[in-house]
């Protein structure tokens, strides 16, 4: 099998790489390693191949910026994007604070940005991947905004699936409090991508959400930042990124005073960049945690390997909505658990959102697809239309002024809105 990873320059992908690394039954003979950056890919992909020689790994592993080149033949291609860099992104985090805006690189004007600039490339390089791949070939985006990208690939008909590690991460998190073994411990986690909330936690399959908010309530409100009152009026656990709609005025003056994320994730991928160029290290660096992407590598790999052998186990990942959700229309992109075999990822039945829960994903929606068709466009009056449809943003004064400055700043990365 050969297997493809776009963006390997990241330095998400030594934790790619372990994941790989751990299921031999993936069986990946051929690995591609690509990134436009030629010389972060050198670092990187000099670590990542430090790696699978230690783990005794027995393909071939080409590093590579040649992108039809790389997914000739690929099996499966991982898509792993950040159109700008970190500069980019640190922009989406402090150009809407000027306009009353949250700054934050998937949700509110921030996301809409990275979406505006990512979309287009995203999409190029599936139709390199229509044109040389295997039959069959599969993409699997983690590129953020995860729901917008993966439902511009499946508009223009691309075999792919959406993939987040939020619902990996509360699986393990909540199996730690509970201190049960992680397979045991399966979350209804429903919504759209960085917009979803856990309706039910299973052990055993026994529904044990009941008392997890009264035996770990508030420890699980600290860590998503948002009052435990909000959890039980609700009876969800929301997604760590609710708080940006639940808590939006005091996130607002935190990020006005605080220290920008994208800063202190420069700082950490400088440090991880020196790390990764030492020719004596053979496993990923323990600081990687603090990048962000906790268990990426094990959801990751286990959507190739359900994909890849049919196995039919239950994971959360975004794919269209089809009757899933009741209230959205078929073609919108959810995040909901689902069965995954070689076909691809089936949706599990859910019960319809509660009106409280169902009004925002509908509004989402509704952004989504206008941004889709902003950034595919280049029209400015979609590109309004979207951000008035954005919750985090929705007022007329502010909406013209904050595109024209977003639009400017991306200049570079926007050629459909500057032509010529």
């Amino acid at each position: 099998m050969k297997s493809v990873i776009v963006g390997a320059g990241s330095t998400y992908t030594p934790e790619l790489i372990e994941g790989i690394a751990r299921r031999p039954e993936l069986d990946v003979s051929d690995l591609v390693l690509v990134d436009i950056d030629r010389d972060r890919l050198d670092v990187v992909g000099g670590l990542a191949t430090r790696m699978l020689e230690a783990a005794e790994y027995r393909g071939s592993v080409v590093l590579t910026d040649d992108i039809d080149a790389a997914v000739e033949g690929a099996d499966f291609v991982l898509l792993q994007l950040r159109v700008g860099g970190q500069a980019a992104r640190l922009v989406d985090e402090t150009l809407p604070l000027a306009f009353g805006c949250l700054g934050q690189e998937t949700t509110g004007p921030g996301g809409f940005a990275k979406a505006l600039r990512t979309v287009p490339v995203v999409l190029d390089i599936a139709e390199r991947v229509r044109e040389r791949a295997a039959s069959g070939a599969w993409i699997i985006d983690f590129t953020n905004p995860v729901g917008i990208v993966t439902r511009s690939l499946l508009d223009a008909g691309h075999r792919a699936v959406g993939l987040c590690n939020v619902a990996i991460g509360f699986q393990r998190r909540l199996a730690a409090l509970l201190t049960v073994e992680p397979h045991r411990l399966r979350v209804d986690q429903v919504g759209l991508n960085h917009l979803s909330w856990i309706r039910a936690v299973y052990v055993d399959e026994v529904d044990v959400l009941d008392e997890l908010l009264v035996t770990h309530g508030q420890e699980i409100a600290d860590e998503i930042e948002v009052p435990l009152a909000a959890l039980q009026t609700l009876h969800v656990i929301p997604s760590y990124y609710l708080h940006y709609y639940y808590c939006t005025d005091s996130e607002l003056e935190r990020e006005r005073i605080g220290p920008k994320r994208a800063e202190e994730v420069q700082a950490i991928e400088a440090e991880l960049l020196r790390m990764y160029r030492d020719p004596g290290l053979t496993t990923k660096p323990a600081l990687l945690e603090q990048r962000g992407g906790a268990f990426y590598s094990e959801a990751a790999a286990q959507l190739m390997s359900s994909l890849h052998a049919g196995t039919g186990d239950v994971q959360v990942v975004d794919v269209r909505n089809g009757t899933t959700l009741a209230g959205l229309a078929t073609d919108a992109v959810v995040e909901v658990p689902c069965r995954v075999d070689r076909d691809g990822a089936h949706p599990l039945p859910q019960t319809p959102l509660a009106p409280e829960l169902l009004g925002l994903v509908q509004a989402n929606t509704a952004y989504e697809e206008l941004t889709i068709d902003a950034a595919l466009s280049g029209d400015r009056v979609t590109a309004v239309k979207a951000l008035l449809a954005n919750p985090l943003v929705r007022q007329w004064e502010i909406a013209e002024p904050l595109l024209d400055a977003l639009l400017e700043a991306n200049r570079q990365h926007l050629p459909r809105f500057f032509p010529g």
